[in-house]
């Protein structure tokens, strides 16, 4: 397929919100999904923005599917029966959370060490009429770029390196410098190519039990304390999805240890925006001092959330981990899948929208990212988050380790499994900028205050838990409380 023409499937006939909720709850596990759909009223609907995918309606879907997981799991341990409703415009908002949140009044981006790290990630045209999009966002994944294409790291420059290239050749070339990139194919390509096949085999979200382990009932709560207090979180993950759902954890009680490197850590925007009620404590596995306090503080999580490959070389795999502490619930964060023919290859949201024909679908006068800019990053988050407390609830009755799989690539797959909106129903929507749709929310962090979109949905009978406190990363010490 050439760079200029481009192909839909759609107008496909839209499932309904309910039957989204339904399927997402089944998926999960839920022991009566139609009956936990009627408790999750989702106000407002696509299209909000000018795209052809259903995104109000997915990332509704995905944030009223937490909302009623913790709910539940609330009601497990002594909370009253809640009914959650959420705000698709609030849903639009959480999509573009990075662009409407702000520190001390400033853009995220104006605390970047070198804002032209992630300005630089776009689609690039090559020799063969194809686009690829580069990722330039990190250091080291700058100079994967820069090592394959020799050329200065400006938009100019990076265009014309790539422009004598052909797209699939320059993409295993940096991919082979550690590095990530990806060429812009349509869904039918995707759907063929091995790793496309690898991951539409697979439901959106993976949970399932995989070892023993005694049941683990959860203590009874008050009302003042939230769904997850008392359960112990460990937190390997970086931008964004990971992060994202481990502060959701943390929002609702969870006490949540995030755990990272020194010498690669997260921005510190990325760390006030995601950081909400974790404590933060440097850990390299690769030195030993340091993965002996792993395994001492592994030995009482509950939840281990990671995004990260190459673990199985620190003696951190999932299997491995399971193999340490019966019981464990793991969460992994994948772009394409733990072992597909991917696996071993990184990613990011917009090289997911990329590969799957997303970006295809929304194109303008080349391919395009949704209106929103991130898509999968977000849903994912949710998604995952939702589907711990749906293990943790399991877990209590049926004992067991339960291991959990998001996947990037996948969320695109379903999304655009919810059928396409007729270009011309939407082509004319304002495109969504600063302003948000729904309220934002201001609280004080170690890093100054800190505006950003609201928790985007609420219960029927209590208040919604605010993002506790944000912190440095290395501040903590690698130990429980």
């Amino acid at each position: 397929m050439t760079s200029n023409t481009h192909t839909t499937t759609g107008p496909t006939p839209p499932s309904s919100t309910d039957e989204m909720l339904s399927q997402l709850l089944h998926t999960l596990g839920d022991p009566d999904p139609a009956r936990g759909a009627e408790d999750i009223t989702v106000h407002g609907a696509d299209p909000l923005v000018p795209s052809v995918h259903r995104l109000a309606d997915a990332m509704s879907a995905a944030i009223g599917v937490f909302g009623r997981q913790t709910a539940v799991l609330g009601e497990q341990r002594g909370h009253p029966h809640q009914k959650v409703e959420v705000q698709a415009g609030a849903a639009i908002d959480q999509l573009m959370a990075t662009y409407h949140t702000t520190l001390c009044g400033r853009p995220l981006t104006a605390f970047l060490d070198d804002p032209t790290l992630l300005g630089n990630n776009d689609f690039y045209r090559a020799r063969d009429g194809r686009w690829i999009f580069l990722i330039t966002t990190y250091p080291h994944l700058r100079d994967a770029v820069q090592s394959v294409l020799s050329c200065g790291l400006d938009k100019v420059g990076i265009a014309r390196a790539a422009a004598d290239w052909d797209a699939f050749t320059l993409e295993e070339a940096i991919c082979a410098r550690g590095g990530v990139a990806c060429v812009v194919r349509s869904r039918e390509e995707w759907l063929v190519h091995p790793a496309g096949r690898h991951v539409a085999q697979r439901p959106v979200v993976e949970i399932e039990r995989v070892g023993d382990g005694p049941a683990r009932p959860l203590a009874s709560i008050g009302e003042g304390d939230e769904a997850l207090t008392g359960v112990r979180v460990l937190d390997l993950t970086h931008v964004i999805a990971g992060p994202v759902a481990a502060r959701l954890l943390a929002q609702f009680g969870a006490d949540v240890l995030h755990v990272t490197r020194p010498d690669r850590p997260d921005p510190i925007p990325m760390i006030a925006m995601t950081g909400g009620g974790k404590r933060n404590a440097y850990c390299d596995l690769r030195d030993a001092h340091d993965r002996a306090a792993f395994d001492d503080v592994l030995q009482d999580a509950d939840v281990f959330v990671h995004a990260y490959r190459g673990l199985a070389r620190h003696g951190a795999s999932t299997e491995e981990l399971l193999r340490r502490r019966p019981g464990l619930i793991t969460l992994e964060y994948h772009a394409w899948g733990a072992d597909g023919p991917w696996g071993e290859r990184g990613g990011f949201d917009q090289l997911a929208c990329s590969a799957t024909g997303f970006a295809i679908e929304e194109w303008t006068d080349r391919p395009s990212l949704p209106p929103t800019y991130l898509l999968n990053d977000y849903l994912a988050a949710y998604l995952g988050a939702a589907a711990v407390a749906t293990a943790l609830r399991r877990r209590a009755t049926e004992g067991g380790s339960w291991r959990i799989r998001v996947t990037l690539a996948g969320v695109c797959h379903w999304v655009q499994e919810l059928g396409l909106l007729a270009r011309q129903d939407v082509i004319d929507l304002p495109r969504p900028g600063r302003a948000p749709l729904a309220a934002l929310s201001t609280t004080a962090t170690d890093f100054g205050p800190l505006t950003e979109p609201a928790t985007p949905f609420a219960y029927s009978g209590r208040r919604v838990p605010q993002a506790g406190r944000r912190s440095p990363l290395g501040s903590a010490p690698l130990q429980w409380r």
